[in-house]
């Protein structure tokens, strides 16, 4: 039986659709990861199942359980919100336990100190929220979800607020805390590397329906549209032909089985593009070269168009005005055809 389960889902503001049709399936102890840019549908899609929406059409089910039109209260479910909405006016061990003494918990404040030592907090229940750095906020917002044992925890976008390093770490503290505790969750957030990094599965949204779902290596090795190939990481989009078996980029050839003769689109990623100082069957010129430690970025003028690529190689750089040949890798997904 699936944890959840989106059956035909469309939600309507008036004349306005925010979520149209939508279908999915989580399994019991994944973390699944609504993707998509500000605007699709993935926020509404969330409290939809978080009870805080009620659809227009379709029907929601937890554990086998039709919750379509039950109260946020009646669902089993909990969220860990953006902002936190910690009560500032309660300290740490008291925002924790606050929704269990809400159900008249007798034990409400042994779990409480429980929940705060399973994120790393324990010793700071007589803390209040304002005395806590963003992580440690972000931390409590979490215990005090847990300490409810929902069937289904909810993220939304819980670490959009967090600099750029510490929500590196955050986003491996709650995979390893989802694993380890053995939880559904379902994760909002536009953050590609945030949804690659920590997701089971991932479902791409745009435009208020889904367009893709699959594993994090399903999707980016094998994206489905020119949108998926476009958000799931950086991607140069090219026309090709596929002609008799073959794949032709300008003078460029690859094996293309399975697909019809016609026109098409091509994704190359960055990282399958490597640069030499020889001629070759693409040449192109280094308009921008940009060093960034760990990696160089490039931009390469071709007959193909202009080239984003990405590469390790630091010892020899290209600079702009390099003539340079151009070649293209096409395993692990770095050369896809697009629908």
């Amino acid at each position: 039986m699936s944890a959840v389960r989106f059956v035909n889902v469309s939600k309507a503001y008036g004349e306005v659709l925010a979520v149209r049709d939508v279908s999915f399936e989580i399994p019991e102890g994944n973390l699944v990861t609504l993707l998509g840019p500000s605007g699709c549908g993935k926020t509404t899609t969330l409290r939809m199942l978080a009870g805080l929406e009620l659809p227009s059409a379709g029907a929601i089910l937890i554990a086998g359980l039709d919750v379509t039109r039950l109260p946020a209260h009646e669902r089993d479910v909990a969220m860990v919100f953006q902002s936190y909405a910690l009560f500032p006016h309660l300290r740490v061990i008291d925002n924790v336990r606050y929704g269990l003494d809400v159900l008249g918990d007798a034990k409400a404040l042994d779990k409480a100190h429980a929940a705060l030592a399973t994120v790393g907090l324990e010793g700071l229940g007589a803390r209040w929220p304002n005395e806590l750095s963003g992580g440690q906020q972000q931390r409590v917002a979490l215990a005090r979800a847990l300490v409810l044992e929902p069937k289904v925890l909810l993220f939304d976008e819980p670490l959009s607020n967090l600099d750029a390093r510490l929500r590196r770490r955050m986003r491996e503290e709650i995979r390893e805390l989802q694993q380890r505790l053995k939880l559904t969750a379902v994760y909002v957030t536009h953050d590609q590397d945030e949804a690659l990094s920590i997701s089971d599965r991932i479902i791409v949204m745009d435009k208020a329906a889904v367009v893709q779902q699959g594993t994090p290596r399903e999707l980016y090795e094998t994206p489905a549209t020119r949108f998926v190939a476009d958000f799931m990481g950086e991607s140069n989009v090219l026309e090709g032909r596929v002609e008799g078996g073959a794949l032709k980029l300008g003078p460029l050839s690859f094996p293309a089985a399975a697909r019809a003769d016609g026109a098409v689109q091509v994704a190359v990623r960055p990282h399958a593009i490597s640069l030499e100082r020889a001629s070759g069957t693409l040449s192109g010129v280094v308009r921008r070269a940009t060093y960034l430690g760990d990696h160089l970025e490039y931009t390469v003028e071709t007959e193909l168009g202009a080239l984003f690529v990405v590469s390790h190689a630091l010892s020899a750089p290209h600079a702009a005005g390099d003539v340079v040949a151009v070649r293209f890798s096409p395993e692990a997904g770095g050369v896809v055809v697009l629908g």
